[in-house]
């Protein structure tokens, strides 16, 4: 994490009250390493609650026709996700936030404990700055917006390999990376500018 990103850190750790930061990007692009960076810089001072959690679950997909084109800002439960961030602004007390298993192809609800004496709370995924599909509330949740951009070269090539880690073929890795992800990824890039700042090397 370079050296400005620290600076906002710690003007933001200073007000004394809690901030929310939001990582956006494409996906493959580097928002969970940026988080994790984040938490290893503050602490027990942070925790990460990612947009994933909010995924609509594979068998709700299936019926409503959307599970081959899971990741579109569509499949994902947004007003219940804005709901979280406004009871994490104001709400006394632990928040439980849900988060999305990879190995489970689900979210699973309550996995994430937010205590109220934590100050920072880091949310990343690709539709923080969307304008529709019930994302629109989001940016204004936000006290900061971080826009995480990788080559695409390199971020379609860690894409595949994620989807390969999980369990895909390599033909049916690259076919997803390079269809409804890149669509998607299209779609993230053109909410860039409202960023707070974009960062080149997450």
């Amino acid at each position: 994490m370079n050296e400005e990103l620290r600076a906002r850190l710690d003007a933001l750790l200073a007000s004394g009250q809690r901030r929310i930061v939001g990582i956006v990007g494409a996906p493959g692009a580097g928002k969970s390493t940026l988080a994790a960076q984040v938490v290893d810089a503050v602490g027990t001072r942070a925790v990460v609650v990612p947009m994933d959690g909010f995924h609509l679950a594979q068998t709700e997909l299936e019926r409503i026709g959307r599970a081959d084109r899971k990741g579109a800002p569509d499949t994902f439960d947004a007003a219940g996700y804005v709901a979280l961030l406004r009871r994490l602004r104001t709400e006394p007390g632990t928040v439980y936030a849900p988060e999305y298993r990879r190995d489970l192809r689900n979210p699973v609800a309550g996995a994430i404990a937010v205590p109220s004496d934590v100050p920072l709370v880091v949310t990343e995924g690709n539709y923080l700055l969307l304008d529709g599909d019930g994302f629109a509330p989001v940016a204004g949740l936000l006290d900061e917006s971080w826009f995480v951009a990788l080559p695409d070269d390199i971020r379609l090539a860690r894409l595949v390999a994620r989807h390969e880690a999980f369990g895909k073929s390599p033909e049916a890795a690259r076919a997803w990376s390079h269809g409804p992800d890149e669509a998607n990824a299209r779609l993230v890039a053109a909410t860039a500018h409202r960023a707070d700042v974009v960062v080149r090397e997450p």
